[in-house]
């Protein structure tokens, strides 16, 4: 029978006199405690729950807003039946027990109208005058909208947990949206990210949305009327669509709206903490709907999380891509460093070409040739490519013509120049599949001389290969002309020379030698550097390095008189001091006998070498010269600062040896001052530290002579460059 809508509904009195009072007493007594209350109550009565009274909350929760009464709940509730509500009566009608669920799990309204709600439920027994149960009344508060407050803020703090260890961004954004779509099956979420140019929108994730929906608005520009998304980007403010088929908004879109299954949709611009937006949080429904607060509260909520999550994504990739340029930052550093050190080794002008060719294929190209100027025409000295077969094609006459043209233009105008090779079908460049050049000058001294050109193939030479060309032919350009001119000046020099220097280190035995001479200038006059390494008897070696003062032949002269007087004295004498007395004398002699002012002074390093068990030992006579020094197996550098005159200023040149121990891998190093005066562009002396960094910088335990020898050629020739105004002479000797 109806009810009043602000009373309870009740069933009609019985006909019994005295219980039909009682039970009008009992409805009015519920009716004024549950008819307005929010509250589900039921009032049940017999073995059957009978449906005796119940507030408006519970016909508007479990039948639809149908107000009857006087039949048994399981008739008019047929849902409950399956899930434990009718046992749960009757255990309280039975044993007449109160019994409270909490957070109950309901599922009502049928197959068409399905829903779940959450209940804390209070079942208690309803008793007659003389105590006997006769009913059960039915008390529930729902708890959904606590029992989704709750599940959503569990969500949040797995999405949240999820950003702190840097989750994948598409996982995070795919698990916000089943979250959501879980808790409310009703709606549909899509997430869209704002593409780098700042003008199109991406797709990010939307589970529920058909693939084609997703293809189809993948890359949608930003734009008023470009859907609810595309205008709440542009607008940079939320865009609520509750009816697509009628709204301007989505004109361009509503077909495939359609085809999607989608009516409704309310996007909000997701932004970051500076406020500009960076994509769009939208919820779609399936019928046209309007969003109520909740549901306006809860878009706002999970946009902030998908915020905190694209941002927290920006910032990792920003510092990976951060990493990634420092890496690739130090390995173009290391590559130009081991480069141009390999090349600055080679001292033939055309060797250090030809290394330089080489080093650059693959690293930098697959192809390269490399060209020079000698006598007013241009030559090509080095060609570098993965096989011989393309070495030879790269030779070819047609490929060559094609590069000539570039290398041309490139010698004239002293500039770098890139672009393509044109090919003919069939010919040596098609058959390569070269694609592009990029041609770098090598230059010294505001001249160029020749150019580097490298040949692209499989991919194309970026703005990162040109520089790394460029400072790799800035650094090859000094060590080759460096390698020219000492090409030059040892050729000049090479037979007023000879007779000054042995022809050749011999073979110690236990150790390895190495020695260099360069002289200063253009290698038209003989230096006064010189050095030697001879046998004496008893299985003893006498070494020795030397510099005297001046140039041309008086210093060829000087340097002759003391290598003789040193061979000669050093088979006669014992002692290393007496042989320095002897070369003293040769040299005061000299000058007793000619004009006043043709002193000539000399430096020198004298030592006599024998072997032991485990070791060769030295004694050592400095007379005036720069101080040796003793590198360690282990890399230390020591200086041997034995105070000495020099040689050829008076009758007693105060020579005193010194003991130095040779062990396995140590090495003595002998130099002129021409290394250690050696001045940088800017007029700074090269020094003994300089020396000595360069001897430690070598990071082997087993160095070669040959290795400390080039190491100090290396250091030097970066240090000073052309700016060499000294002979320079090095004499090492390395323990085995």
């Amino acid at each position: 029978m109806p009810a009043q809508s602000d009373r309870l509904a009740t069933a009609r009195p019985t006909l019994v006199h005295g219980r039909s009072e009682e039970r009008t007493e009992r409805n009015e007594e519920y009716a004024d405690l549950f008819g307005q209350a929010p509250a589900v109550f039921a009032a049940l009565s017999g073995p059957e729950h009978v449906l005796e009274a119940a507030s408006p909350a519970f016909f508007d929760a479990f039948t639809g807003g149908r107000t009857t009464t006087g039949v048994p709940v399981a008739e008019l509730v047929p849902e409950l039946a399956r899930q434990g509500v009718l046992d749960r009566l009757d255990e309280v009608y039975r044993t007449g027990t109160v019994y409270r669920n909490r957070g109950g799990h309901l599922v009502l309204g049928g197959r068409r109208a399905r829903r779940e709600e959450f209940y804390d439920i209070t079942y208690e027994p309803r008793r007659d005058a003389a105590g006997r149960v006769n009913g059960v009344t039915v008390i529930a508060v729902e708890t959904t909208a606590y029992h989704h407050a709750q599940l959503l803020a569990a969500e949040q703090r797995v999405l949240l947990e999820q950003i702190a260890r840097d989750a994948p961004l598409s996982e995070i954004l795919t698990g916000m949206a089943k979250a959501i779509e879980e808790l409310s099956p009703d709606m549909i979420v899509s997430v869209l990210l704002l593409d780098p140019d700042g003008r199109h929108l991406r797709h990010g994730t939307a589970p529920r949305l058909p693939g084609f929906y997703n293809d189809a608005i993948d890359g949608i520009a930003i734009g008023d009327g470009v859907g609810s998304c595309g205008t709440a980007a542009h607008r940079q403010a939320p865009v609520i669509v509750s009816d697509i088929a009628t709204d301007p908004l989505w004109e361009g879109y509503r077909d495939l709206a359609k085809r999607a299954g989608v009516a409704a949709c309310w996007s909000t611009p997701i932004r970051g903490s500076d406020g500009r937006v960076l994509g769009t949080f939208a919820i779609y429904h399936r019928t046209p709907r309007a969003p109520d607060d909740q549901d306006l509260a809860l878009s706002a909520a999970f946009t902030r999380i998908a915020a905190l999550a694209i941002e927290r994504h920006r910032a990792v990739e920003a510092s990976h891509a951060a990493q990634e340029r420092e890496k690739a930052a130090r390995e173009d550093l290391a590559f130009v460093l081991e480069a141009s050190t390999a090349i600055a080794r080679r001292p033939d002008y055309a060797d250090c070409l030809e290394r330089m060719a080489q080093l650059t294929v693959p690293a930098l190209a697959p192809l390269c040739a490399v060209h020079v100027v000698e006598r007013d025409r241009v030559r090509r000295i080095a060609v570098a490519a993965a096989t011989r077969a393309e070495e030879g094609l790269l030779a070819s006459p047609g490929l060559s013509s094609e590069i000539d043209k570039v290398v041309a233009r490139v010698l004239a105008s002293g500039t770098t120049r890139t672009g393509r090779i044109g090919s003919r079908p069939g010919g040596p460049s098609a058959h390569l599949g070269v694609s592009g050049y990029v041609c770098v000058p090598l230059a010294t001294h505001g001249r160029t001389f020749g150019a580097l050109t490298l040949l692209a193939t499989d991919r194309p030479l970026d703005g990162h290969v040109v520089a790394l060309a460029e400072e790799l032919a800035r650094r090859t350009a000094s060590s080759a002309d460096n390698a020219r001119q000492f090409t030059e000046r040892a050729g000049l020099a090479r037979d007023l020379q000879a007779g000054l220097l042995p022809p050749e280190l011999p073979a110690v035995p236990g150790a390895t030698l190495a020695a260099a001479y360069h002289p200063a200038g253009e290698g038209l006059d003989v230096g006064g550097d010189f050095y030697d390494v001879f046998p004496l008897p008893g299985d003893r070696w006498a070494l020795m390095i030397g510099d005297v003062c001046g140039r041309g032949a008086r210093a060829a002269t000087t340097t002759g008189i003391v290598r003789r007087s040193a061979r000669a004295a050093a088979r006669l004498l014992s002692d290393p001091a007496a042989v320095v007395t002897a070369i003293n004398a040769a040299l005061t002699d000299r000058a007793a006998g000619e004009a006043v002012g043709a002193e000539c002074f000399v430096s020198l390093v004298y030592g006599e070498l024998r072997h032991t068990a485990s070791h060769l030992a030295l004694n050592l006579i400095r007379a005036g010269h720069v101080p040796p020094l003793v590198r360690r197996a282990d890399g230390t550098v020591e200086e041997v600062a034995h105070p000495g005159l020099l040689l050829g200023v008076g009758p007693d040149p105060d020579a005193s040896p010194c003991g130095v121990d040779l062990y396995p891998a140590d090495s003595l190093v002998l130099v002129t001052d021409g290394i250690t005066e050696a001045r940088s562009a800017g007029g700074e002396l090269f020094g003994e530290d300089r020396l000595a960094d360069a001897l430690g910088a070598l990071r082997t335990s087993s160095p070669t002579a040959e290795m400390l020898l080039g190491s100090i050629s290396t250091a030097v020739a970066a240090f000073a460059a052309d700016a060499t105004h000294d002979d320079q002479a090095v004499l090492v000797l390395t323990a085995t």
